[in-house]
């Protein structure tokens, strides 16, 4: 399955010029079963990305566009009477789709953001006293505008935290918009893998080893984040859980069935940034705070 990986990761980075690191770190999120999260400017690839990474892997896809007059039924889907059989009919929302790129999630209301909440975390809603599960696999791709634009609301910090990583694409180098002015990218993506071929990847992930030693360290960050006054926001079990699922992801990817630091401490700012960042969201705060975090902390201690 790993021959798979390289045909991937070159389609994504023909349409998104310049962001390897970016592409390789969304795509190591979904392999390991989380949820992306994507803070930038309008107009720098956001969109794009989501739809690449659907097309690709061959999921069902589906954008939904978060303004301030959303409801949780406009995401979940809503039950309607019928007449004729004298009963209520529940009609699906985009939620059941494999991918769902929840586009400008900042602004809509926190009432609306919570609607994510169980079927980021349990692949599963619940309407009317019935449960619905998620299709497989369940990916949800966020994108937020910057908080100090206008018409946002903050993400709740147990709305961040279903967020397995967070990235920024940023501006592209000057080589790389050279080459999309001048039309060089490709636009065309096609499926390269499908469903069936995904799940496995996702369960080879599973299956990456962890030593002990290794194990020691990412316990070691998440107690260093704890104790230490410098980290407003302690890191929780559920980060610990997440740091270690991409960072086997990140291992598998590199073609290992093994992890080593150098895997938790390349996820480890994705992973880390929007937890450790202070009350309302300051997620370039915990850039910061990651970095210190990582220099910290001795590997080989």
């Amino acid at each position: 399955m790993r021959k798979n990986v390289s045909p991937i990761l070159s389609q994504l980075n023909q349409v998104i010029l310049g962001k390897e690191a970016q592409v390789e770190l969304a795509l190591v999120c979904l392999l390991a079963g989380g949820h992306l999260l994507i803070e930038d400017l309008p107009g720098m690839g956001k969109t794009t990305l989501a739809q690449g990474l659907a097309t690709t892997l061959g999921l069902s896809y589906h954008r939904v566009q978060f303004t301030s007059d959303m409801l949780p039924a406009d995401i979940l889907g809503v039950s309607i009477f019928d007449p004729q059989k004298q009963a209520f009919h529940f009609h699906k929302g985009p939620i059941f789709n494999q991918v769902l790129l929840a586009d400008e999630i900042n602004r809509a209301s926190p009432k609306t953001q919570s609607a994510l909440l169980e079927a980021m975390a349990e692949h599963q809603i619940s309407i009317d006293s019935e449960t619905y599960s998620l299709p497989e696999p369940f990916f949800v791709i966020a994108t937020q505008n910057p908080l100090d634009q206008a018409g946002t609301f903050p993400l709740p910090e147990s709305q961040l935290d279903r967020f397995m990583m967070r990235i920024e694409l940023g501006f592209p180098n000057m080589e790389a918009e050279l080459a999309m002015l001048q039309g060089k990218q490709f636009n065309q993506v096609s499926q390269v893998i499908d469903t069936a071929e995904l799940l496995s990847m996702q369960a080879q992930v599973r299956e990456v080893s962890a030593s002990a030693s290794v194990l020691n360290y990412l316990l070691r960050l998440v107690a260093e984040s704890r104790y230490n006054a410098t980290y407003p926001n302690p890191l929780s079990p559920r980060c610990s859980k997440t740091l270690l699922q991409a960072a086997k992801a990140k291992a598998w990817v590199a073609g290992r069935d093994y992890l080593l630091p150098d895997d938790v401490q390349a996820v480890f700012p994705a992973v880390t940034d929007h937890r450790l960042g202070v009350l309302g969201g300051a997620q370039s705060s915990g850039a910061a705070l990651s970095e210190t975090l990582l220099h910290a902390v001795d590997p080989l201690a």
